[in-house]
């Protein structure tokens, strides 16, 4: 198993310690009841919508585009769904980080666990994709306990923050790769690891080309296809959702076919095809208050 980077030893200077008194009280919420959680994450989504104007109208704005055929009602209460979702994951991470999960296992449905053991046949690598979500952090740490993922995640530039949340993802993930360590990474695949990597959002670095995305141009990185053409690994898509009834259902899909293939762009277009179609699956839980598409080719402003 390919070895995570060292995780340097926690910062207690005292100019940590406003973010170590966040940490505790997220381990403390982390420590609910999950039906409290779900009450209290709703709650807090409604405040978060009244109080986060500008990431609320960046939403707003990504639903007017993705939805064009919901009229306005609609969309508004998609809206608030999807803070309600936001809310909820918030909880869904510190409990992810520093909680149990034993009660969100009851009521569980895994589909397709079958492709992700056809995609290892002779220890080939697989890329186990999925999408921002905000179910993705308690979703990959639930997978983990039947497929051994590793992640690859950006560093958190406040030290606290980054030493507690690598601390309590390595609880469960395989390895733990910082997104610049890409030869560790592909080692990894290479030996016959699984990835777990959302690669759905606009990215500030790196080799990205516009692709489809909800009908729209979205700035996109090809490292998906960059990663399987220097491991030879397999691809298998990975989506998950919470229901009403508070369970979870995490569904993975046959791996793609004759991937990758020689051309970037088209590699790209078919994975952030497969992303959109499990976002429609789950609309009010994909992160709408990411500004997706704040690069346009022609260099338009989408954004206020």
């Amino acid at each position: 198993m390919a070895p995570s980077a060292p995780r340097p030893r926690p910062p207690l200077s005292p100019r940590h310690w406003p973010v170590w008194l966040g940490i505790g009280l997220m381990a403390l919420a982390a420590r609910l009841p999950w039906p409290v959680q779900r009450a209290l994450g709703r709650g807090l989504g409604d405040g978060l919508r009244r109080v986060l104007g500008r990431r609320r109208e960046v939403a707003v704005r990504n639903l007017a585009l993705c939805f064009p055929d919901l009229d306005d009602a609609a969309r508004d209460a998609l809206l608030r769904r999807h803070f309600h979702a936001l809310g909820i994951g918030l909880f869904e991470f510190a409990r992810a980080w520093w909680g149990s999960v034993d009660a969100l296992r009851r009521g569980l449905v895994i589909e397709g666990l079958e492709h992700i053991e056809a995609a290892r046949a002779g220890g080939r690598g697989v890329i186990v994709v999925s999408g921002h979500f905000t179910t993705l952090e308690i979703c990959g740490r639930l997978m983990c306990d039947r497929v051994p993922l590793a992640g690859m995640y950006r560093p958190h530039t406040e030290a606290a923050m980054e030493w507690a949340v690598r601390r309590g993802r390595e609880r469960y993930a395989a390895a733990m790769f910082p997104k610049r360590d890409v030869r560790g990474t592909v080692r990894h695949l290479k030996r016959g690891g699984l990835l777990w990597y959302a690669p759905d959002q606009d990215p500030s670095g790196g080799d990205a080309v516009y692709v489809p995305f909800f009908g729209r141009p979205a700035h996109s990185l090809t490292s998906t296809h960059q990663l399987a053409r220097m491991s030879g690994a397999a691809v298998v898509l990975f989506g998950h959702r919470r229901r009403e009834d508070g369970g979870y259902t995490l569904t993975l899909y046959p791996a793609l076919a004759d991937y990758p293939g020689d051309d970037a762009t088209a590699d790209t277009a078919v994975v952030m095809s497969g992303i959109e179609a499990m976002a429609r699956l789950a609309p009010d839980q994909y992160l709408w208050i990411h500004r997706r598409f704040k690069r346009q080719p022609d260099g338009a402003a989408v954004y206020d």
